[in-house]
């Protein structure tokens, strides 16, 4: 159970980006338009459900992974619900998983995926108590998911065919990929330097 919830914050082109892990009150009211997200056609492929997603199953998905120990975050961009994130499958070992969701296919592909990861990364890679001090961050990408790919290739990740990296493959088809605390670094200086991370 996470008692003291982060707050990251980022002013940039001109918009207010936040990214907050939601109290369960919090995640209720936007439940709804979390599932009406997850279901959209063009993001169901991508995310690779079929079945269609009610409010309960976007809580108890949430809740499930809070079991399991994952950080997640609502993203908002000025003051409106954008999407979600978490870094999830925290090993112990300095390493752990990044998915992601802009939630309306229209704003897809404009930059705002990429900044989101921007600074979910920076409080990934941030020593504690800011951050979670990861040495590694791994992502599994559905094949057709061109957009995705394209924001882990600007992020600097790099596909990881090995034993160790296949492990995190959410599905058998999926690509994985990873990038490390160093890369993220000399790549993303402007994240650690402008993302305000906190706590509420």
């Amino acid at each position: 159970m996470i008692v003291t919830r982060a707050r990251l914050s980022w002013h940039v082109g001109g918009h207010a980006l936040l990214a907050v892990e939601p109290s369960v009150g919090e995640l209720a009211d936007h439940a709804p338009a979390l599932a009406a997200a997850y279901n959209d056609p063009a993001n169901a492929t991508l995310l690779g459900h079929v079945d269609e997603l009610t409010q309960s199953d976007v809580i108890e998905s949430y809740a499930d992974l809070a079991d399991d120990g994952a950080r997640q975050f609502l993203l908002f961009v000025d003051g409106a619900l954008a999407g979600d994130a978490d870094l999830r499958g925290l090993d112990g070992d300095g390493a752990a998983e990044f998915a992601f969701l802009i939630g309306q296919p229209r704003a897809q592909g404009q930059g705002l995926g990429t900044r989101f990861a921007l600074m979910i990364h920076a409080f990934g890679f941030a020593p504690p108590p800011a951050g979670l001090g990861l040495e590694r961050i791994y992502a599994s990408v559905v094949p057709a998911n061109a957009a995705s790919l394209r924001v882990f290739a600007k992020l600097g990740y790099h596909e990881d065919p090995t034993p160790a990296g296949r492990a995190w493959a959410d599905e058998p088809g999926d690509v994985v990929l990873v990038i490390d605390r160093a890369t993220f670094a000399a790549r993303h200086p402007e994240a650690q330097a402008e993302v305000v991370l906190g706590h509420r």
